[in-house]
């Protein structure tokens, strides 16, 4: 191992793909440097930084304080996007960016069209790639026009992770069982997003989504795949990974690496599939491009150092050995999520608690507990703790307010007959 390697730098150290991220690098004595749009956010209190710098990741301002800081380097550092939205400003700044940082990005057209649902779904329908049929909703007469088209259940979806989608919910995407449950989950969020995307749903549960994570070298080349699958999620049906497991699935390897072999890829890559219970046919859900994802770590818990190798690809030096997957089970948790995940299976009785404490077996990569790193969980507990304390005292407030105004009426009722 060198010393004195070159450094790090992890933009979106405020979320748990970043801080994962950062702490992979750091346990490889590889110097990191954050950059965090929100420093209060719970991420953000990691120890494995030697500097957490405050920038606005979702504008361009964030390519001005990238450059206004390199002059602390002797030498160029890799730069890690860890969310969309910085991917895409990276991307589009990258001729100024590349003077002072290595960047492992495909194209910026190639960027654009993966990044973008309703042209990656021309795309891979063109190449005859797996990907369910969906229509784009611009307006209520397309949103009326899709619902006489689609086959339900379905859902609906922003076609990229727009902040003002975020802004009002942090559900991905919305199934609906019906026409009027379609009309009127589109007039709810028809303003939170420019487009959006109804796409038909393939039948299955948390436990048919696979995913792949993947690095190509600058010459189209696979470096290292890792493959997983989802036992749980949160918010259950249609949200995040709050509990995945290695697995072998060769058919979602093949699949997810020839899409990116077709565009020339660079970068990380992740490919989200579903496979469909009726007919046991794998679906492209997503891709995610130039950026670590919550399960790029598992793959480094099950022996495949994922992000060490575009590390050491980018800065000339030898690929690590371990790069191939062993199978060996290891699971990924978002500890919080999981448990609200097992609460809501376990409420419908799809999950007993023997079913649960076996899933908790086994070695696990745990999202955000570190015993090396414990203030992002402690400030994590410590969010969950006040937002659960706070629900309960709106509960207690608003039963106490129903049973006032229940006396009052009792009240003017006994009222109304003594008169």
């Amino acid at each position: 191992m060198k010393k004195n390697l070159p450094y790090v730098v992890v933009i979106d150290i405020d979320h748990i793909n970043g801080l994962q991220t950062a702490r992979i690098f750091a346990e490889r004595k590889i110097p990191v440097i954050g950059i965090a749009d929100n420093l209060r956010n719970y991420p953000a209190r990691t120890r494995v930084c030697e500097k957490i710098v405050q920038a606005n990741t979702k504008s361009n301002e964030l390519a001005d304080k990238l450059i206004s800081i390199a002059e602390i380097f002797k030498e160029k550092p890799l730069l890690v996007p860890s969310q969309d939205n910085s991917v895409l400003i990276v991307s589009r700044n990258r001729k100024k960016l590349e003077q002072y940082y290595k960047i492992a990005l495909p194209a910026e057209d190639t960027v654009e069209m993966l990044m973008d649902k309703p042209s990656f779904y021309k795309f891979a329908i063109n190449e005859k790639l797996p990907v369910a049929k969906y229509y784009l909703i611009r307006n209520k007469d397309e949103a009326e026009e899709a619902v006489n088209k689609l086959n339900f259940p379905c859902i609906i979806k922003p076609p990229m992770r727009y902040p003002s989608w975020e802004g009002n919910t942090n559900i991905k995407a919305y199934k609906v069982y019906s026409p009027e449950e379609f009309m009127k989950t589109y007039d709810m969020c028809a303003d939170w997003a420019e487009v959006l995307m109804a796409q038909e749903w393939i039948e299955g549960t948390d436990v048919d989504l696979y995913s792949c994570n993947c690095y190509f070298n600058n010459n189209n080349e696979p470096l290292v795949s890792f493959i997983a699958k989802k036992l749980r999620q949160y918010p259950p049906v249609t949200g995040n990974t709050s509990l995945g497991i290695e697995c072998r699935a060769d058919e979602v390897r093949d699949i997810s690496l020839d899409m990116f072999k077709r565009v020339n890829y660079h970068g990380l890559g992740y490919v989200e599939m579903k496979r469909d219970t009726r007919t046991r046919k794998y679906y492209i859900i997503e891709p995610n491009i130039g950026r670590p994802t919550g399960r790029s770590a598992i793959a480094e818990a099950g022996g495949v150092e994922l992000l060490y190798t575009m590390y050491c690809d980018k800065m000339n030096l030898p690929l690590p050995e371990e790069r191939e997957q062993k199978y060996t089970d290891v699971k990924w948790i978002h500890l919080r999520a999981d448990l609200m995940s097992s609460y809501y299976y376990w409420k419908k009785g799809e999950l007993t608690f023997k079913d649960w404490l076996g899933s908790m077996r086994g070695k696990k990569y745990y999202a955000v507990l570190s015993l090396k790193d414990l203030h992002p969980f402690i400030s994590e507990v410590g969010i969950a703790i006040r937002v659960s304390l706070s629900a309960l005292v709106s509960k207690i407030s608003g039963r106490e307010k129903r049973l006032r105004l229940k006396s009052m009426n009792k009240k003017k009722n006994l009222a109304k007959i003594k008169s």
